[in-house]
This record gives C-alpha cells, structure tokens and sequence, in this order.
C-alpha cells in the first residue's frame, strides 16, 4: 500500500518563506528515493505555518529519505527557525488525481 504523510511546522514570525525554500531546495532526490508526490503548502491568512503532503511508495522509502545527507542538511538549517510546533498525520493511500 502507497503511504502518505501530511505535516504542519510552524516557524518563527518572519521565516515562513525561508523554511519554504529549504524544504523545496531538495525535491530532485525525491523521485529517486521513491516519492511520488511532494507538496509544500502555505495559507495567506497565516505567515507562520507550512504544510507538506508526501505520498511514497512506502513508509520504508519515507524513513530512509530522512537518511539522505540532504535531507539531514535541510533539516539541521531549517530548524532555528522553527518553534517546535508539528502537527503530523501517517496515511493509507487509496488513490487519486496524479498518483
């Protein structure tokens, strides 16, 4: 079964679009690593909150994607700039529009 991931981040007032540009600075290595679909989100009415939906091939392939040197990297510079509020969801992909 395809696993999905939905999580939020809130980041420190005035990061947001900063976190934004590191979490999509390592989308070339996704594909490679078994992602299928990677979407960083953000609302208008909220400049602190960033929303990322995953959908992987497996929650095996998610894991060791949090092992790639740049994904390491990503998170160790986007994290002073986060407050330490996540929200996160693991999913059952039943299917859908791009999959």
């Amino acid at each position: 079964m395809t696993y999905g991931y939905i999580a939020s981040m809130k980041t420190q007032h005035g990061s947001r679009d900063e976190v934004v540009s590191i979490l999509l600075s390592g989308v070339d290595g996704l594909r490679e690593s078994g992602c299928h679909l990677y979407v960083v989100s953000v609302s208008d009415d909220d400049d602190v909150t960033i929303w990322v939906t995953e959908v992987w091939q497996s929650k095996e392939h998610h894991d060791a994607s949090l092992e790639l040197p740049e994904t390491k990297a990503a998170i160790g510079k986007a994290m002073p700039m986060l407050t330490g509020e996540f929200t996160r969801q693991e999913l059952s992909v039943m299917g859908g529009l791009g999959l």
